[in-house]
């Protein structure tokens, strides 16, 4: 089971009473700044947008390409690690809106680690250093340093001798 606080809702669903949980102000705050990132075409100005307006973890030559989309409500809970590539239009959540509760959890990623293309990322996981994650996979569940997975949900995905080098 993935890393998430639980809290119980009462009345409609969770995300009717998104504004009980952050407020409006933050949200419009983020919005913008997330936007003006995914569009943004220099990595350094990325970066300094994600930790500085923010909030966010963000490790020493980390990428994010074109179009990756952070939590809007939550991306103080978010840490990437140095050397790390966060694929194109990835999405990385730390809040789930349901029925009768919602879920916040930190998402971790560490160092030296690539997420393929239009992935998403769950809330609570953590993903190890040197883990590969392929494109379009949905991560779901912690990913150990070193492994290679993909698919929706994840799975391990054998590497032969000639992909290791």
């Amino acid at each position: 089971m993935r890393d998430v606080e639980r809290f119980p809702v009462e009345g409609p669903n969770s995300l009717w009473q998104v504004y009980s949980t952050v407020s409006r102000i933050k949200a419009i705050w983020n919005f913008i700044w997330i936007q003006l990132a995914r569009y943004c075409p220099f990595l350094s100005w990325k970066n300094w947008i994600y930790r500085n307006l923010l909030r966010m973890k963000v490790g020493e030559h980390t990428a994010f390409a074109l179009m990756v989309m952070v939590d809007v409500f939550f991306p103080e809970r978010i840490s990437v690690g140095d050397n790390t590539i966060i694929g194109y239009n990835t999405t990385i959540l730390t809040h789930e809106y349901l029925i009768k509760e919602y879920r916040l959890g930190y998402v971790r990623i560490g160092s030296n680690v690539m997420i393929g293309a239009n992935t998403t990322i769950l809330p609570g996981v953590t993903i190890g250093d040197h883990a590969v994650i392929a494109a379009g996979s949905v991560v779901h569940k912690d990913v150990p340093a070193g492994a290679f997975v993909g698919g929706n949900p994840i799975r391990t995905i054998e590497r032969s001798n000639k992909q290791q080098g």
